[in-house]
C-alpha cells in the first residue's frame, strides 16, 4: 500500500510539472506573439509615417511646379498680349501724314516715334535744331495730351519762328503764354513743352474748357489769338513745311 501511494503521489508531482511547463511555454509563446505583433505595428507604423512624408513631398512639389507654371504661365500671356497690342498698331509712313485746314487738331498724325524723329531730323526749315533736339518730348507731350504733332510744331514755329526768338528761348516758352503782358518764365525746354501741351489740351481742345470753341484752327484762333485775321493761315503755312 505505501508504495501504491508514493507512485501515485510522484505521478501526481510529474503531472504536476508537465502542466507547469505547459503553460509557461504557453505564456512564452504568447509573449513572443505580443512582441512580434508590436514590432509589425511598429514597422507598419513607420513605413506609414514614410509614405505620407514621401506624398507630402511630392504634394509640395507638385504645387510648386503648378504655381511656377502658372506665373509662367501669366507672364507668356502677357508677352504674347503686348505682342498682339503691337502687332494691332498700323503706323503709317511719313509720305501718308495728311494735314488739312479744318482738320480736328486732336488726331495724332499716326506715324511712329522713331518716324517722328526722323521727319524732325530732315525739317530743312529747323535752323536752329530745336526741332530736332525735343523730337522725343514733343512725340510723348502730343500722345499724353491728344495733340496732333504736325499742329503743334506748326504753332511753335508760327509763335517763336523756325530759329527760335531769343526771347521765347530764354523763356523756354514757344507759343507766348502771356502773364501781366510779360512771357511767361520756365526752367527748362521741356518744362516749357508740357505748359504749352498741357494749355491746348485743357482750355482749347477740351469739351468744357475755358477757351473750347472746336478742335479746328479756326476754333482755337478765336481766344488764342482772337485780334489776328492771318493767325490761322500763318499756323498752317508753318504746318505744310513740316510735311512739304
Amino acid at each position: 500500500m505505501k508504495n501504491n501511494s508514493k507512485s501515485g503521489l510522484c505521478l501526481k508531482q510529474v503531472i504536476a510539472v508537465v502542466m507547469l511547463v505547459a503553460i509557461m511555454s504557453t505564456s512564452v509563446q504568447l509573449f513572443e506573439r505580443e512582441r512580434q505583433g508590436k514590432e509589425i505595428a511598429n514597422k507598419e507604423e513607420k513605413k506609414e509615417i514614410v509614405q505620407n512624408e514621401i506624398q507630402e513631398v511630392q504634394i509640395a512639389t507638385t504645387y510648386e511646379r503648378e504655381g511656377k507654371t502658372t506665373v509662367r504661365s501669366a507672364q507668356e500671356r502677357t508677352a504674347i498680349e503686348q505682342e498682339e497690342t503691337i502687332e494691332k498698331v498700323q503706323y503709317k509712313t511719313i509720305e501718308e501724314i495728311t494735314i488739312a485746314r479744318d482738320m480736328d487738331l486732336t488726331q495724332r498724325c499716326g506715324i511712329s516715334k522713331e518716324d517722328f524723329k526722323t521727319l524732325m531730323t530732315n525739317l530743312k526749315t529747323d535752323t536752329s535744331g530745336f526741332f530736332e533736339q525735343n523730337s522725343d518730348t514733343i512725340y510723348d507731350l502730343c500722345e499724353t495730351y491728344e495733340i496732333n504733332e504736325i499742329f503743334f510744331c506748326g504753332l511753335i514755329a508760327a509763335e517763336s519762328g523756325w530759329k527760335i526768338a531769343s526771347s521765347h528761348r530764354n523763356a523756354n516758352n514757344y507759343i507766348s503764354m502771356m502773364s501781366k503782358g510779360k512771357l511767361i518764365r520756365y526752367a527748362s525746354p521741356e518744362e516749357g513743352l508740357e505748359a504749352a501741351a498741357k494749355l491746348l489740351h485743357n482750355r482749347y481742345l477740351t469739351p468744357g474748357g475755358s477757351c473750347y470753341y472746336g478742335k479746328t484752327l479756326a476754333s482755337v484762333q478765336r481766344r488764342f489769338c482772337p485780334n489776328s485775321s492771318t493767325w490761322v493761315g500763318l499756323v498752317y503755312g508753318c504746318m505744310k513745311q513740316v510735311v512739304k
